[in-house]
């Protein structure tokens, strides 16, 4: 089953001479529970094109498809609360509240959409990435690759259709890098979640189950184990 679909997706910015094609007519699906890595350069649009899967950028033109919803055919406070429920975001920032501890980190999204916490299912998150005993710690007394744990149990909490990871791993040594990764790739396929990641290390790629290239606002076509060339 498809949970997400991009038809002719293009983002251009300035006109004519000047006119940069950040996504230049990209067609993209990805079946639920299939964890997908975008590799690219930088300047290759998989930030631009995250974004538009994410809804949190509008596009030139195109369609995004994320659970069987036209997201951009939301006007934006019906888009906010949607992307809040369905879509879960890793970033390499961690983006964690300072003021908060661990729990009310993972749960503070949930808990912003008025929504009930289901406190097992966090619970059985937590003790998959290993972060039960930093439950009552703030992100200042964590090392960065807890607080990315941190921030990958807060997009799986809220159950979302999709979880979208832009170069979560981007702060982190090589050896935590491929820990995280690991546990990334083990949360998806413990709790059956559908996860796109981009990244321009080829090495962290290989994690994923198809890995595509992307080139030039263009994305090449999916293949698996293997990278695609545009």
């Amino acid at each position: 089953m498809e949970i997400l679909r991009t038809e002719n997706l293009k983002k251009y910015y300035g006109e004519g001479d000047t006119c940069v094609k950040a996504l230049d007519g990209v067609d993209f699906g990805v079946e639920k529970g299939e964890f997908v890595s975008i590799v690219g350069t930088s300047g290759s649009g998989k930030s631009t094109l995250l974004n538009m899967l994410g809804g949190l950028d509008r596009p030139t033109s195109g369609t995004v498809m994320v659970d069987g919803k036209s997201i951009f055919s939301l006007k934006e406070e019906a888009l906010t609360i949607f992307r809040r429920r369905k879509i879960g975001f890793i970033f390499q920032s961690y983006n964690l509240v300072p003021i908060l501890n661990v729990y009310e980190n993972i749960v503070l999204p949930i808990e912003l959409d008025g929504n009930k916490v289901d406190k097992k299912f966090v619970k059985s998150v937590m003790e998959t990435l290993g972060l039960t005993e930093k439950i009552h710690a703030l992100p200042s007394q964590l090392s960065g690759g807890q607080q990315q744990r941190v921030a990958i149990a807060r997009a799986l909490a809220s159950k979302p259709a999709i979880v979208l990871a832009d170069e979560p791993t981007g702060n982190l040594d090589s050896a935590t890098s491929q820990d995280v990764l690991g546990l990334l790739k083990v949360t998806g396929e413990r709790f059956g979640q559908t996860m796109v990641m981009i990244t321009h290390n080829e090495e962290i790629a290989q994690m994923a189950d198809r890995i595509v290239r992307m080139e030039d606002g263009r994305l090449g076509r999916p293949v698996k184990g293997g990278v695609s060339h545009a």
